[in-house]
């Protein structure tokens, strides 16, 4: 069924779901574009036709990834409106559970940064513009919320989920990752309380002084 599924697709469509699939299953380098062509249906000349190399098709599918992850952002932009806090937290939950149901692969994205060195490989850039935007949209949801070092939780979520999901890989979900949202939570209620606090202290020095009896 998943085959019949698969050949309904166009072309494009069906490498990049295929190249995804056996890119997580395998590696990057562990599948060739052979491969990849024959498990899509197609061969070696179309896929050099709409991708012009491997490695345009591997940024192709990573570019495919960003795309369902503004998807899962818009949902969770839609599930709380206007509660930035609260779609941070979405997000995270979702973010820890992406893809990790049944192959516990992680992050197609950091998979792909470990395997791919080379500087100039086109993937790279599409790596660290989706890593940076992710980054920038969680200090901006945390500013908004009314925390002062929006900047320091962003670094501070972002290293704990990817800690989280290479423990995953590691030591399976049992492991240190089944606290991850424990964590994050508790990383943004110490961030609140100390914005909090800081502008209960800035409303005391401000307060006008009691009149003299």
């Amino acid at each position: 069924m998943e085959n019949c599924t698969l050949l309904l697709l166009k072309p494009r469509e069906r490498i990049i779901g295929t190249a995804r699939d056996l890119f997580r299953k395998h590696g990057i380098r562990g599948i060739g574009v052979d491969a990849i062509a024959e498990a899509a249906g197609t061969n070696k000349m179309t896929l050099y036709r709409h991708f012009g190399s491997k490695d345009e098709l591997v940024a192709e599918c990573l570019r495919d990834v960003a795309r369902e992850v503004e998807e899962m952002w818009a949902e969770v932009e839609t599930a709380h409106p206007g509660d930035t806090l609260a779609q941070l937290r979405a997000w995270l939950r979702c973010a820890a559970e992406y893809k990790t149901q049944d192959d516990c692969r992680g992050c197609d994205m950091a998979n792909a940064a470990v395997e791919l060195t080379e500087t100039d490989h086109p993937a790279r850039q599409v790596i660290e513009d989706f890593k940076r935007k992710q980054r920038d949209r969680i200090v901006r949801l945390a500013r908004e919320g009314g925390i002062d070092d929006a900047e320091l939780l962003a670094d501070t979520v972002f290293l704990l989920l990817e800690g989280a999901r290479v423990s995953r890989q590691s030591v399976g979900a049992e492991g240190p990752a089944a606290h991850f949202m424990t964590s994050a939570e508790a990383v943004i209620a110490s961030f609140l309380l100390k914005s909090r606090g800081r502008v209960t202290v800035a409303k005391r020095k401000t307060k006008a002084p009691a009149s003299v009896r």
